[in-house]
Formats: structure tokens, sequence, C-alpha cells
């Protein structure tokens, strides 16, 4: 192939970096909207819930079947009708009637942009070598960072000027830049290897996550012991089950199991998903508090996010240089560490108190989480065989993207779980058992004048009272998963110098017996 001209590898890279930019977009953009979509579309808990997990759900999902599809069939296409996915679910999100298609309309958002991101990171790979390569992908992780750090923020002016509308035509207008720039630039590439998609290992792992997604957000309304949930919860595991089972005796398998007989592989998807807890969850629960709860507009709700995110522009790269000297492991747990004490004292503040007392702990937190934030991509090549690079890439961010949509769908569903406990225990006249199980999932999304609605004994002090007390264990919860988080990670990752070769030699291995 002839080499490309360094201005059509800027298009490219440009053109990858605007689809990565979109994801961030599509998530913390909806998470400010959810209010203001509520106001307008109304809908239960259970349905404004989905505005979020439908898109993390259809994106995680298809994300390695999309890389797989993308080394067959080719980069580019798979990349532009990514995009034009995206862009056109976009556009019609913008004019979504009602709650029911906004959901659905979400899903169809997702599986584009995991269309476009696994094939463009597999085109970029292609594109770029050596030490250019790793400068376009750390430009990619800017354009993560940039996305999380200022999403909010744009939102919040978008919804206060214009409305929460406005929101999906941005994406969508950047989603068609996007996909212009690579219509014009991208040079199509194929893994000569690819033989075929693994449609039965597709299904069931997407038919795993979908079962377990929703299981897990119907629990706090049906109740975790209702036939509806463990049915749910049961069909889950059972495919899950089944998709171990057919991933072992496939002869191309979707995701090549025996690759977490590596510590470090299995270190490096743990450090993957790790900052779902941590961060990503913040990103959907903290607008919720802020405008539902502290009272805050669209606007000063983005803004505060600010402080969240922020560290992401600039400590990855500074991490990126310290590891020249440090271990990646000692770097990644020491973030997670902070990120930890950061929601620790995040927990001290209780509703009510002044933007400031927030600023301090947020800004502990997005330092902590950028400090691996800046090395996964990084630790994720030297452990994935890099021969077929859209499953490599599909690896890393299916287990990245689905965990942040599984922690998503955990914390809702457990502080879901715990308002209702606190509306039961703050002996709140008037309250009983099956009003507070109605009013419990209004009040975590911060709904508190829904929540108001169904207990109209209760004033909003109590309520507050009652989210913040759900809010505090809720933060204690997650820091104990980073923590433990942190340590499993320091214990895979202690060799990870020796992970490419053998990862390499696991696929020989596996023919030979």
């Amino acid at each position: 192939m002839k080499p490309a001209s360094p201005a059509r590898r800027a298009f490219v890279l440009a053109a990858v970096c605007l689809a990565a930019l979109c994801m961030p977009l599509s998530f913390t953009g909806p998470a400010i909207a959810i209010p203001a979509i509520a106001a307008d579309l109304h809908g239960t808990p259970l349905a404004l819930a989905w505005i979020t997990n439908a898109f993390m759900l259809s994106f995680g999902g298809c994300l390695m079947v999309a890389g797989a599809l993308a080394d067959r069939y080719g980069r580019k296409r798979v990349f532009l009708l990514g995009m034009g996915v995206f862009s056109a679910a976009a556009l019609a999100l913008a004019a979504a009637p009602g709650i029911l298609w906004l959901d659905v309309l979400r899903a169809v958002q997702g599986l584009g942009c995991a269309m476009a991101l696994s094939s463009g990171l597999a085109a970029l790979a292609q594109e770029f070598d050596g030490p250019a390569r790793a400068r376009a992908f750390s430009l990619i992780g800017a354009a993560f960072g940039v996305g999380l750090a200022f999403g909010p923020f744009m939102a919040g002016i978008l919804i206060t000027h214009t409305g929460w509308r406005a929101i999906f035509a941005a994406t969508a207008a950047a989603g068609l830049a996007a996909l212009l720039g690579a219509a014009r630039a991208m040079r199509e590439s194929r893994d000569p290897q690819a033989h075929g998609v693994d449609w039965p290992g597709a299904l069931t792992f997407t038919g795993a996550l979908s079962l377990f997604t929703y299981g897990l957000l119907q629990a706090p309304h049906s109740g975790w012991g209702s036939a509806a949930s463990l049915g749910l919860l049961g069909g889950a595991a059972l495919l899950l089950a089944v998709f171990i089972r057919v991933e072992r005796r496939a002869a191309r398998p979707m995701l090549d199991l025996t690759l977490f007989r590596l510590p470090a592989f299995a270190g490096v998807q743990l450090l993957a998903a790790a900052p779902a807890f941590s961060f990503v969850v913040l990103l959907v629960l903290l607008p919720a508090r802020f405008i539902g709860v502290e009272g805050y507009g669209a606007f000063d709700a983005g803004r505060m996010m600010i402080a969240l995110s922020a560290p992401m522009l600039v400590l990855p790269i500074l991490a990126g240089m310290a590891a020249q000297r440090f271990a990646a492991a000692h770097i990644c747990a020491s973030g997670l560490l902070l990120a930890a004490g950061g929601l620790l004292w995040l927990s001290t503040c209780a509703p009510g108190q002044a933007p400031a007392a927030f600023i301090g702990p947020l800004l502990l937190i997005g330092c902590g989480i950028s400090l691996p934030w800046g090395l996964m991509d990084g630790l994720a090549v030297s452990v994935v065989p890099v021969e077929r690079a859209g499953m490599a890439a599909g690896i890393f961010n299916t287990t990245r993207v689905a965990g942040e949509g599984l922690a998503l769908a955990i914390v809702s569903a457990l502080l879901g779980s715990l308002t209702v406990a606190a509306l039961g225990g703050a002996g709140l006249a008037g309250i009983g058992v099956e009003q507070a199980a109605l009013a419990g999932p209004f009040l975590a999304l911060g709904e508190l004048q829904q929540a108001g609605a169904l207990l109209p004994h209760a004033s909003g002090a109590e309520l507050a009272q009652a989210y913040g007390t759900a809010f505090h264990h809720l933060l204690y919860v997650l820091a104990s998963i980073t923590t433990v988080s942190a340590l499993l990670i320091l214990a895979f990752l202690r060799h990870p110098a020796h992970a490419a070769t053998d990862a390499a030699a696991l696929p020989a291995c596996k023919t030979q017996n």
C-alpha cells in the first residue's frame, strides 16, 4: 500500500479524534439533560434511566463484533457506516416525540458509536507506526478528556439557551464532520486473516449483558426477590455460561479466553473497568444531585462538573511521562487510591452545603483517576496481540465501556435501594413501605418534585436529607470497590513487560493442544 501523505494522515487522525469526542459528549450531555427531559417528556424512573443505559449497553455490547466486522469488511467502510448511523440517530433524537423513542434511538446511537470507534482505532493502527502511533493514540485520549471535561459544561449552556434537543443536534454535526473527513482521507484496510464473525459469541454476550443490565434496573421497582428480577438475572447467568462454552469451542472466537491466563492481561481489563465505579458513575449521579437536590441550574451543574473532569486534560500526559521512571502498576494503583480518598471526602458533603465544599473532593477524584487513564491504552497494547487490530481494540474498549454500563446499572440500582431504605428509616409521618418503594426511585434520580407528590407529608428538606443519607452510604461502597481494585491491579500488573510475548504465544499453544 502506498504510504499516505502527512496531510491525509492528519485528516484521518482528525476524523477519528472527532468520533472519539462524540462518545463522551453523547454520555455526559444527556446526563445533564435528564431533568429537562423528564420535565418535557415525563416518564418513569426506569425509562429515564435507560436514556444513559441504552447508549452504554449498546455501545459496550457491540464493540467486539464491530471490530471483527471492521477486520473482515474494511475499517473505512465500517467507520463511515457507524458515523452515518450515529449522526442519523442523533438527528432523530433531537426530534424525539416521547421517552420510548428516546430510549430506542439512544441504543441505535450506541451501535453507531461502537462501529465508528472500533474501526477508527484499527484504521489508525494501520496508518501510523512507532512513535507516531503512540502520539496519535495519545491524541485520541486527549479527545476523550476534552469531551469528559467540557461535555457537561457545553450541555449546560445548550440546555439553558436552546433546550435539551440541541445537545443531540450538536453531536450530529460533529458526527457528520467526522464522516466527511474520513470519506476524503481514510484508506481501506482489512485483516487478511479474518474469516468471519463469531455470531454465536456476539449474540450470547450481548444478550447476557442486556438481561443483566435490565435486571439490575428493574430490581429496585419490582423487588430483588421478585420473579421478574430473578428471571432476568438468571437468564443473564445462563447466557454467560453459554457464551463461555461457545468461545472455548470456537476456532476463531470473538474473545480469546485463553488470554485471561495472563495476570497482566487480566489486570489491564480490571484497570479498564475500575474508573467506572470511582469516576464514570459520578458523571451521571452528580448532575442529578446538583440539579434536583441542590437546586442548581443546568449551566451551574455543568460548570461544577469541570472540577471533576478538568484534570483529564493534563494529568494523563504527565502520567505517561512519569511511567518512564516509575512502574505503571504503582502509578495506576496510587491514582485509584487517591480517587478512593476523594470519594470518602465527597461523602462528607451533605445536601445544602455551599458549592465550594464540593470542589476539593471532585478535584481529588479527577486527579486520581487521571493517572491510570493516561496509561490504560498503552498497557492494553502491551498485553494484547497486535496482529488483529480490530479485535485488540474491541477487547479492551468492550471491557471499559461494558464495565461502565454495568457499573452505572449497579450503582443506580444500589442508590435506588439505599434511598428506599433511607425513606423507610427516616421515621417520616405517613410513609409506608409501598410509598417509599414508589418514591425512592424518583428521589434517587434527584426528582424531588415527583417524590414529594408521592409523599405529600414529607417536606423538601426531609427528602433531601434522606437522599443525602443514601448518597453518603453509596460513596462508601464506591470507595471500597476502588480500593480493592487498586490492590488487585497492583498484584496483577507486577510483570507487564513479558505480557506481549506471552500473549503472542498463547494462540499457538492453544492450537497445539
